[in-house]
């Protein structure tokens, strides 16, 4: 820090002592002594987007949808060029930006059913176990997908371990993802207005007898299913697994944007003075698409355009609130997606058919379940008015970083083994240096980037998930590319950079 020197003044001898006593204190808790103390700690707002690619934003390219709210965060922060999730699909990226350890440690860390075990153990550190140690209340709202119980839930009593037991004080999730049953919200453990004379029964096997399916009753259907979620019929939306009672309990998907928005408000309204970190886990643009009919057609791209609108809109009540509460000047918000883009995934609602020429990806290869680039490389802004200098930033880095860097931030020790790297300063703006490599993962597949190239092993199957139309990466041959000359793949070079090649390979 630049020194700072008392001006020079006439003053008496008792003055001079009141002076430099109030200067000392001015001094001493400045900017940088952030964590000393309460008063100086800001809370932290962690906003993930579901499937939300590289392209989405306006102010990140787009040009046929326009998202003024987050565009707002990305003008008044640090708009990083160069970010990644962890994984290219949804629970192990959360797995990684909630323990700071790569996902592929993990087997378990795959994509859910919503009668999963809980992947995260109980003792282990996790980020909301960092908010707490530093003295900070913790909650989540919105998606979870990492599992609840021990696998054998029983959805009509309390259910545990979960969210509350690897350090969140508050929850309020929806149990996986909204195209997979349960379709009920949970609150710390207890599914929201259960009625105890109809209970609610789970099962990803076998359906219930005399239930209906997408199959069996096709008419009682208004959305239909193009591939995977063809099993129980809830709000007239077939899911992904069969669901038994809990008629009362079920939410109302065109509803869901409303409902966590309004808890969120609740929240931050009965806080105590104690600084907060809360992990907003929102749904959009992930399938199945339901905007509220304020949104309907609003983007003229399908149900994905107009969900991205409403995520946008929501986002811009957030900052409302923050506002009118008066903590937006103490109140860090780090904004992200758990993977690149996808447009059909399961149904058939024109986001594939009336995408125009708009590129969710911004042109990147690849998108959701891939090992090119567009899989992972995500938008991601950080957000602290009047502490964060705008800019853009095009260093490396990834969501598994967050664990260490807040750690660090936060003067918490940290005793278990992390893949991130403290990367605050560049959070911050303070510094332009990133990582220097990173592994990326993708269905349980891995790639490897350093510095401007990134290299992709060598992986039997299927080129393209035809389900999708999207390419996974995986060929006969090792890829190895040059992100900085050649942005889009278009360039395989591994047979031009042998030494390149076998130096990424090993190590």
């Amino acid at each position: 820090m630049r020194q700072i020197m008392p001006p020079k003044l006439s003053l008496n001898s008792i003055s001079q002592k009141i002076f430099l006593f109030l200067f000392s204190l001015i001094f001493l808790g400045g900017v940088d002594s952030i964590g000393q103390g309460s008063s100086d700690k800001p809370n932290v707002i962690v906003i993930y987007l579901d499937d939300l690619g590289f392209g989405d934003l306006s102010s990140y390219g787009a040009t046929s949808i326009s998202t003024p709210n987050i565009d707002k965060l990305v003008h008044g922060g640090r708009k990083f060029t160069n970010a990644y999730a962890s994984s290219a699909t949804c629970t192990p990226s959360r797995f990684a930006l909630l323990t700071g350890v790569y996902p592929w440690r993990n087997k378990n860390a795959v994509i859910l059913p919503g009668t999963a075990p809980l992947i995260i153990n109980k003792s282990a550190q996790t980020l909301p176990k960092v908010f707490k140690a530093a003295g900070y209340e913790t909650a989540i709202i919105g998606k979870w997908h990492l599992g609840l119980g021990t696998g054998h839930v029983n959805w009509n009593e309390r259910i545990s371990p979960g969210p509350n037991e690897i350090g969140f004080d508050y929850s309020h999730i929806l149990a996986a993802t909204q195209d997979r049953v349960p379709t009920v919200y949970i609150e710390d453990g207890t599914v929201i207005n259960l009625d105890d004379s109809d209970p609610i029964l789970v099962n990803y096997q076998k359906n219930f007898e005399g239930e209906p399916t997408a199959i069996s009753h096709p008419e009682l259907l208004k959305l239909k299913w193009h591939h995977g979620h063809n099993n129980s019929i809830v709000n007239g939306i077939p899911r992904i697994g069969f669901m038994k009672g809990g008629e009362d309990a079920k939410w109302i998907d065109e509803e869901m944007a409303d409902y966590f928005l309004n808890k969120f408000k609740a929240y931050l309204n009965e806080r105590s003075k104690t600084p907060f970190f809360l992990y907003y886990a929102m749904q959009q643009p992930h399938v199945p698409r339901t905007p509220h009919p304020r949104f309907v057609g609003k983007s003229g791209m399908g149900a994905r355009g107009d969900v991205i609108l409403e995520a946008d809109w929501v986002i811009g009540e957030i900052i409302k609130s923050l506002e009118s509460e008066g903590v937006i000047e103490n109140t860090m918000i780090v904004l992200s997606s758990d993977n690149g883009p996808v447009l059909n995934d399961g149904y058939y609602d024109d986001s594939d058919t009336k995408i125009g020429d708009h590129k969710p990806s911004g042109g990147l290869r690849g998108g959701k379940y891939s090992l090119f680039d567009a899989g992972t490389h995500v938008p991601f802004i950080t957000y602290w008015q009047g502490r964060i200098k705008p800019g853009v930033s095009d260093a490396l880095l990834c969501q598994v970083d967050l664990m260490k860097s807040f750690s660090s931030f936060l003067n918490i020790e940290l005793t278990a083994n992390q893949d991130g790297e403290n990367l605050m300063d560049l959070l911050l703006g303070k510094s332009k240096s990133g990582r220097k490599s990173l592994v990326l993962e993708a269905i349980s597949r891995t790639s490897y980037r350093e510095g401007d190239y990134v290299y992709i092993p060598t992986y039997k199957g299927a080129k393209i998930n035809l389900q999708v139309n999207i390419e996974l990466g995986t060929g006969k041959d090792d890829k190895l590319y040059n992100l900085k000359r050649d942005p889009y793949q278009n360039q395989d070079i591994a047979f031009k950079k042998p030494r390149k090649l076998k130096k990424l390979k090993t190590g």
